[in-house]
C-alpha cells in the first residue's frame, strides 16, 4: 500500500469512528471513499457522484423521465469512472509539459468574455452574483481548469502532431480521393416543439400534438406555440421555448440522425413536420432556413490537414490514452474491480472525450 492510498484509508477509518459519522441507529455511514488511485491522486466516490447527478440532469433536460435517466446512468457508472480516472491522468500530463499558466490565461479570458456578455464591470460582481444564485466560482474554475487542461494535452500530444505529420504529396493525394469532404453540405436551420410523455399518457400527449400540428398548418405562429407549448428545458428546469421560441439550431443534413434527416427532406423552408415519436416523447419539427450544398474548393492545404485531423484523432487519442494508463501507476478498490478494470486495460478502447458524461439516447436535438 502506498503512502497516499494508506494516508486515505486512515483518514476514511478516522471519519467512521467520529459520532457524526454514524447514524441514528449506530451504523457507520461512508462519507466519502477513493475509487482508484491514480499515480499520486485520486479519484473520490463524491467526485462520482457528482458526475452521475449531472449526466442525469442533462438526460432529464433532453425529456428523458428521473427514473430512466438514473437507470442509465447507472449501467454507465463503470464508463464514468474509467473516464474520470483518463482526466486524472491527462491533468498530470499537462503539469508534466509545463502548461498550467496557458490554461490558467485561457480560463481568465473566458471568465472575461462572460463577463462583458453579461454586462458586469468586473470579475468580483460576476463572482458576487454567482454566489448568490447558489454557484461556487472556485468550483467553476477548477472545471474549467480540468476541461481546458484536457483539450490542451490532447490537442499538443496528438491532434498537433497528426496535423503536421503528411507532405504536401500525401495531402494531395488524400484531397483527390475525398473530394466529397471538401464539399458544403446542405445545411439546415430548425426549430422544435417538443411534448414529453414524463407523468402523461401517450394517448394525451399525442392528441395534443395532433392539434397543435393542424393549428400550425392552418397557419398559426409556430414560434408562439412553442412559447407556449414546447416542454424542453435547461439545467434550472426552465423552458427554453420561452425565449427561443423553439429554436434549435442549424445542422449539416448528413450529420442528422435518420428519423429526423426522412422527417424533413421533403419539408421545404417554412414547412413543418408530422409528429415525430421517440421514447421520451413527441417532436414536431419547423424547418426555418435551407441552404443548398455546393461543389468542393480548388486546394486547400489548412482543410485538408483539418479534415485528416478529424479523421483520425479519435483513433489516436484512444492509443494515447493507453499508453498513459500503461505508464501510470493506477489502484481500483475492491468494489470497482470486475466491472473498471477491463476498461483500463492497456488493450481496452478508453473515453477520450473532454466531457466525460454519457450523452443520452432517445430525443435527442436533431
Amino acid at each position: 500500500m502506498t503512502l497516499v492510498w494508506a494516508a486515505l484509508a486512515f483518514a476514511a477509518l478516522v471519519s467512521l469512528s467520529s459520532p457524526a459519522a454514524r447514524a441514528q441507529e449506530g451504523e457507520p455511514v461512508v462519507i466519502d471513499s477513493v475509487i482508484a488511485q491514480v499515480n499520486g491522486d485520486v479519484v473520490m466516490l463524491s467526485t462520482l457522484k457528482r458526475e452521475m447527478k449531472e449526466a442525469i440532469e442533462a438526460f432529464k433536460q433532453q425529456g428523458v423521465p428521473e427514473a430512466k435517466a438514473t437507470e442509465e446512468v447507472t449501467k454507465r457508472q463503470p464508463e464514468l469512472i474509467a473516464s474520470l480516472i483518463n482526466e486524472v491522468l491527462l491533468v498530470q500530463r499537462g503539469k508534466e509539459l509545463n502548461i498550467t499558466e496557458e490554461v490558467e490565461t485561457e480560463i481568465n479570458r473566458e471568465m472575461a468574455r462572460v463577463m462583458k456578455e453579461q454586462n458586469f464591470q468586473s470579475i468580483s460582481q460576476m463572482e458576487d452574483a454567482m454566489r448568490r444564485e447558489g454557484l461556487d466560482p472556485a468550483t467553476i474554475r477548477n472545471t474549467l481548469r480540468t476541461q481546458y487542461m484536457k483539450n490542451a494535452v490532447l490537442s499538443r500530444e496528438v491532434d498537433m502532431k497528426i496535423y503536421f505529420r503528411p507532405g504536401m504529396d500525401e495531402l494531395k493525394k488524400y484531397y483527390e480521393q475525398h473530394k466529397d469532404k471538401f464539399r458544403k453540405p446542405e445545411t439546415i436551420t430548425l426549430s422544435e416543439i417538443f411534448l414529453s410523455f414524463a407523468g402523461k399518457s401517450e394517448v394525451d400527449v399525442r392528441a395534443k400534438a395532433q392539434e397543435l400540428l393542424r393549428q400550425l398548418k392552418a397557419g398559426a405562429d409556430f414560434k408562439t406555440l412553442a412559447a407556449a407549448n414546447s416542454e424542453r428545458t435547461d439545467q434550472q428546469g426552465n423552458r427554453v421555448a420561452v425565449q427561443s421560441g423553439g429554436r434549435v439550431g442549424t445542422f449539416a443534413v448528413p450529420d442528422l440522425k435518420p428519423e429526423f434527416a426522412d422527417s424533413i427532406k421533403s419539408v421545404p423552408a417554412g414547412g413543418v413536420t408530422d409528429i415525430i415519436r421517440s421514447d421520451e416523447g413527441i417532436q414536431i419539427l419547423r424547418v426555418d432556413e435551407r441552404a443548398a450544398a455546393s461543389d468542393p474548393k480548388a486546394f486547400d492545404e489548412e482543410q485538408v490537414r483539418q479534415a485528416i485531423t478529424i479523421e483520425s484523432r479519435e483513433k489516436e487519442r484512444t492509443e494515447y490514452m493507453k499508453t498513459l494508463r500503461k505508464d501510470a501507476y493506477i489502484k481500483l478498490a475492491d468494489e470497482y474491480k470486475a466491472t473498471v478494470g477491463p476498461l483500463i486495460t492497456p488493450d481496452a478502447p478508453a473515453a477520450t472525450s473532454t466531457n466525460s458524461k454519457p450523452e443520452a439516447e432517445g430525443n435527442k436535438k436533431p
